[in-house]
């Protein structure tokens, strides 16, 4: 299995300055290349990596500069692009700005990386024209290096290499009988329908309001001065912790629910679109577009994508079986009796049931999670039934289709 390992480099001035302009030639080959794929295009023709690969051969003839990286990394730049156009269009695909792009690149060739231990605390990389480059040993390696990644993150140099382990996922999971149903909110991360809560604040409030401070800051320097970018690498850093405690917390989350249980249910949620800004219109102006800017805001900062990709790699350790159903109307349905109402959420933690002759009480998250349980192998169908029973109701007044965030 397929598995990757990051760890912290320590490059010297020089070999940061070469990993600088190795991703900054593989920035100005994506750029070139997309460019003329999107040129292609709009002659109704297509261009793929295989001719675009040797037009870069013949491109370092005419400009030397090229030569400064590897050739490989340059063709592995081109074999993402290539991917990317594929995976989602080549008019879709966004450019890599100077000023916003993180620089990165790729050694796709494995067996010319050798890794050496140095001690309890220390290894040592050898990479393609980089040489031996030190690295802080946080975990083994643990199998055969495939290919390695180096990246900068919040004024950082990272290395990540992807590993084969030998792990062969599980036929059956050591709990076959268990499932659990997961309900993501703004509130709460997490929510399972076992009634397990997880959260935590992934920001602290000084750093809160020195990222506030820095943002007021560089609304007052000039674009492209040095002091730009002085306070741009405060706030990378800054929000480069954050980053770190979310993917910590995603990751163990996601190892827990997946060692318990060997069915895990989501909402089939889009979070790109349900976090993307809404049209600015002269209906839209003033409050709505404040509420949706923080909306968009606390679903991004409780990491929806990420606990999901998260749950996905784990679930390959432990042979889970990981499930997507239709999100509508799971925060409205009584998960006693099948019936939907606006009015059963109360508030956002109160879930009582308006049925006649029910009155079930609940956490709302929790009464939502069971629902995404429960709708595994039942079909969705316009007016919100889950299979479960006949909904009293049909569309709720005033309510768009699709789920509105817990």
């Amino acid at each position: 299995m397929l598995s990757g390992r990051r760890y912290l480099l320590y490059l010297s001035p020089e070999q940061e300055a070469m990993c600088e302009e190795f991703g900054n030639i593989c920035r100005s080959v994506w750029n070139t290349a997309l460019e003329q794929r999107r040129e292609y295009r709009r002659r109704g023709a297509w261009m793929n990596y295989v001719p675009q690969a040797a037009e870069l051969a013949d491109a370092k003839k005419e400009h030397p500069w090229l030569k400064g990286a590897p050739s490989h990394i340059l063709q592995q730049t081109l074999r993402d692009l290539d991917r990317a156009c594929r995976e989602h269009g080549t008019f879709q695909v966004r450019w890599r700005s100077k000023a916003r792009w993180s620089p990165s690149f790729r050694f796709p060739a494995g067996n010319l990386i050798a890794v050496e231990r140095l001690g309890r605390k220390w290894g040592r990389a050898k990479l393609p024209k980089l040489g031996w480059v030190r690295f802080r040993w946080s975990r083994p390696l643990g199998g055969e290096i495939r290919s390695a990644t180096v990246s900068r993150k919040a004024g950082r140099w990272y290395a990540s290499f992807l590993v084969d382990d030998q792990v062969v996922t599980p036929e059956r999971h050591a709990m076959p009988d268990t499932a659990v149903g997961i309900d993501r909110g703004i509130k709460t991360a997490a929510v399972t329908s076992d009634g397990d809560f997880y959260d935590r604040e992934f920001i602290t409030a000084g750093e809160s309001r020195r990222y506030r401070r820095l943002q007021q800051q560089l609304a007052r320097t000039q674009k492209g001065s040095a002091n730009r970018a002085k306070v741009r690498a405060h706030m990378n850093r800054i929000m480069g912790r954050v980053t770190d405690r979310r993917g910590d917390f995603c990751a163990q989350v996601a190892a827990e629910i997946t060692a318990k249980n060997a069915v895990v249910v989501l909402e089939d949620l889009k979070t790109r679109n349900m976090s993307a800004s809404g049209p600015r219109t002269v209906e839209t102006a003033g409050s709505r577009v404040a509420q949706k800017r923080g909306l968009n805001r606390a679903i991004l900062g409780k990491g929806w994508h990420r606990l999901e990709l998260a749950l996905t790699n784990a679930a390959r350790y432990t042979g889970t079986t990981m499930v997507k159903v239709n999100p509508a109307y799971t925060s409205q349905r009584c998960s006693t009796c099948g019936f939907v109402s606006e009015g059963n959420r109360e508030s956002q933690a109160a879930f009582r049931c308006k049925a006649p002759g029910c009155g079930h009480r609940a956490h709302a998250d929790v009464n939502a999670a069971i629902n995404i349980k429960n709708a595994v192998g039942h079909a969705v169908s316009a007016c919100g039934d889950l299979g479960i029973s006949r909904s009293m109701k049909q569309e709720p007044v005033g309510r768009a289709t699709g789920r509105t965030p817990s």
